[in-house]
């Protein structure tokens, strides 16, 4: 196809980067035995996501920010610019033409402007965006937070509560990703990284198409599954509250304007209220896909139209029914807060964006942003003096974060060990967790982070939501998780009904997948309990494969083995960024090669 003639500039700009790529790629060494074992790993951890840093390679990676930093050098012209990586998107088949465009479009403005800022080199962009495998990000790191000079209590082990103690009935909510285009009977597969929408076409002969209340692809949810999903946790009830945290709006990435992500966000924030009604308190945490662009969170310092107060001022609109003003103060501020949920319980919620590497705005200043972590210092310091508990929530797992974010929040977690009850997040989309150690022999268990199933099926998923059974409302209470159960809408039988109709069930059963203390046959979910699991999983592969159909809420193609078995396995030993020496010890294989194949969902 003959190409529209093109300003110079434009065109200088779009074959520096199709002509450069080649040159750059040549620079770096050929694959290396591990990286076969590399992409081993990827096949089985996580499915293919769309616009997802993790998903470009490092030399395509280094070459696109050195020739934007380049174009930028020679044309400030921020439209030019964006279009030529358009025009190189299209022409290296990164994405389809329309994709590549809108996508281009959507990011020009933040983007461009945060690497103008950013005092960062190609090669430091790209460790952190892709990850320590593409080189090494230490422009801003390590930094400290700075704890009290308190001495820290005696650790006393947890022990269980007395028979007849009460316990609190604890809904969990995240990742729902609403699709308010998705369609029943559209393609379920499709070349874009979203697919079962009206866009998306009809299935060609013998495809799959999408079903009535989710698919098994790269899909998300109708509402119609969302509004049942709280149907059904209403007549569950009663609660005494839920934690949410967050990833509202669906996987379109490339097409989002702020306008529809407000709309999702109120759409979705009153349905929890209509269905759980005035008397259910919901405690919510910002995900990554709030903002539009996706993972754009600007720190404070960002003021103006870039800024995220036209989301964080919704939040506190629509969250003011569950939340106070001191809270809502915080919110409007940086997206996080804190509060009393009963007398001797405070919960925390942290914005968990200002640890993403994929949050491009931290290339301009990754050192604590907004302060968050010194502010959560402070709480955890007044909560001990007081003798409060405390549950921490959030949308991205620390594990998963920038190295010296998950290190400072790791050394946090060990000081204020005796205070914080309950780390909870989500964002994988899997059933899983991940485990702190002391810091000084990295051998006892002191802290478990709960990562709850999405109730999006992205990808190839079942819908699901958790249930945490906690120490309850007394004097004395340590408020740890005691037990939780998972619950699925299972796709095959109510896209299709049961006993062979093939008409979809209209009230389908949100059913009870397993519980995990009898599932695992534990006592307790005390931080031993789940190094002990750990420890099962490495000599019993029943029940490692057991823990691998529900990780992906009992719905899996292929057995995990080998590499991708001490993959997982080194996620779930790994609470802090790049914690290798919790890996070495898995059949010899390398920590540094599994960390840098944890792919994780947008």
């Amino acid at each position: 196809m003959r190409l529209p003639t093109l300003p110079p500039s434009f065109g200088l700009l779009t074959c520096s980067l199709l002509f450069m790529f080649p040159l750059f790629a040549s620079c770096f060494p050929a694959q290396s035995p591990e990286q076969p074992r590399l992409l081993f790993v990827e096949k089985f951890n996580r499915p293919g996501v769309g616009f997802n840093w993790r998903n470009i390679t490092c030399p395509l990676c280094k070459a696109v920010f050195t020739i934007l930093d380049i174009a930028l050098l020679s044309d400030a012209n921020e439209e030019r610019v964006a279009r030529a990586v358009g025009e190189a998107c299209v022409r290296l088949h990164l994405a389809d033409e329309r994709v590549c465009r809108q996508i281009t479009e959507l990011f020009r403005e933040d983007f461009i402007r945060a690497l103008q800022e950013s005092l960062l080199w190609p090669s430091e962009a790209c460790a952190m965006l892709v990850g320590p495998s593409c080189g090494k990000f230490d422009l801003y790191a390590p930094w400290n937070i700075t704890l009290p000079k308190v001495p820290k209590p005696p650790v006393v082990p947890p022990s269980l509560p007395k028979p007849g103690s009460p316990q609190s009935k604890v809904l969990f909510l995240t990742d729902i990703h609403w699709d308010n285009e998705y369609e029943a009977g559209s393609a379920a597969d499709c070349k874009d990284p979203l697919c079962c929408r009206k866009d998306s076409g009809s299935p060609k002969w013998r495809r799959r198409e999408a079903g009535y209340w989710g698919t098994y692809s790269k899909c998300d949810l109708p509402l119609r599954t969302v509004e049942s999903l709280l149907v059904n946790a209403a007549s569950a009830g009663p609660w005494d509250w839920v934690y949410w945290t967050g990833d509202i709006p669906a996987h379109n990435v490339w097409s989002q304007t702020r306008k529809q992500q407000l709309s999702e966000l109120t759409v979705i924030s009153r349905l929890i209220h209509k269905h759980l009604g005035p008397n259910v308190t919901v405690y919510p945490a910002i995900g990554n896909h709030e903002s539009t662009p996706v993972n754009s969170f600007p720190p404070p310092f960002v003021h103006g139209n870039r800024s995220c107060a036209w989301l964080y001022d919704t939040m506190a609109v629509e969250w003011a029914q569950w939340l106070p003003e001191q809270a809502l103060k915080t919110l409007r501020y940086g997206g996080f807060y804190s509060l009393e949920i009963q007398p001797g319980l405070r919960v925390v919620s942290l914005n968990m964006n200002f640890c993403a590497r994929e949050n491009f705005w931290l290339m301009v200043n990754s050192t604590d942003p907004a302060n968050q972590l010194q502010w959560l210092v402070h709480i955890l310091q007044a909560s001990e003096d007081k003798g409060e508990k405390v549950h921490i929530i959030g949308h991205i797992p620390p594990g998963l974060c920038l190295s010296s974010w998950s290190w400072n929040y790791y050394h946090i977690v060990n000081r204020y060990e005796s205070t914080i009850a309950g780390q909870f997040f989500g964002h994988t989309h899997l059933d899983e967790f991940q485990m702190f150690y002391d810091e000084e022999t990295m051998s006892r268990p002191l802290g478990v982070a709960f990562i709850a199933p999405s109730v999006t099926t992205y990808i190839n998923l079942n819908p699901g939501y958790r249930v945490y059974y906690m120490d309850g409302n007394y004097k004395g209470s340590s408020r740890l998780v005691l037990d939780h159960e998972t619950y699925i809408l299972n796709l095959t039988e109510v896209n299709h009904g049961l006993g062979g109709k093939s008409t979809p069930e209209q009230n389908p059963k949100w059913t009870l997948l397993y519980r995990a203390t009898k599932t695992y046959g534990l006592t307790s979910l005390f931080p031993s309990d789940y190094d002990g699991l750990i420890r099962k999983f490495i000599i019993d592969d029943r029940t490692f494969q057991n823990f691998w159909y529900l990780q992906h809420k009992g719905h899996v193609s292929e057995p995990c083995m080998e590499t991708c078995k001490t993959s997982i396995l080194c996620f779930l030993k790994s609470g802090r960024y790049d914690e290798l020496q919790q890996c070495d010890e898995y059949n010899g294989f390398g920590g540094n090669l599994v960390r840098a194949a944890r792919n994780t969902l947008c």
